[in-house]
């Protein structure tokens, strides 16, 4: 497995003052007042992801392995509701109509090649 590095500092704080102005801004739609606490830390993300802060360090190391247990949480499991909502139900319609699409079924013929008929290729206007 390939190492991942994790993200600058400088992006992280930029990133996280961005969602915390979001958070701080959001009751605006609602005509209520703003969140000045979500405002101040917002600021104090935006000051400490410009000059790249060595604070921001252990909160970016820990927002990082989080994202990977998310993507050992997440992706197997939409990876399984691919397969039993796409998948499996394909499978069973296939089943029920009796369709042989790979042509797996035993048949006595002396040998399972498909004849081709026509050009082995078309090489003409390739590009």
């Amino acid at each position: 497995m390939k190492d991942i590095k994790v993200g600058s500092n400088r992006n992280f704080g930029i990133v996280f003052s961005i969602v915390f102005l979001l958070i701080s801004l959001y009751p605006l739609l609602k005509s209520e007042d703003i969140r000045v606490l979500s405002l101040v830390v917002s600021f104090i993300f935006l000051i400490l992801g410009i000059f790249n802060s060595k604070i921001l360090s252990p909160f970016n190391k820990l927002w990082f392995k989080f994202g990977l247990l998310l993507g050992k949480i997440v992706s197997p499991l939409i990876m399984m509701i691919i397969f039993f909502f796409v998948v499996t139900p394909i499978g069973i319609l296939m089943r029920l109509f009796r369709k042989d699409v790979l042509n797996l079924k035993f048949n006595n013929k002396e040998t399972y090649w498909i004849e081709k008929n026509g050009p082995k290729s078309k090489m003409k206007n390739q590009f």
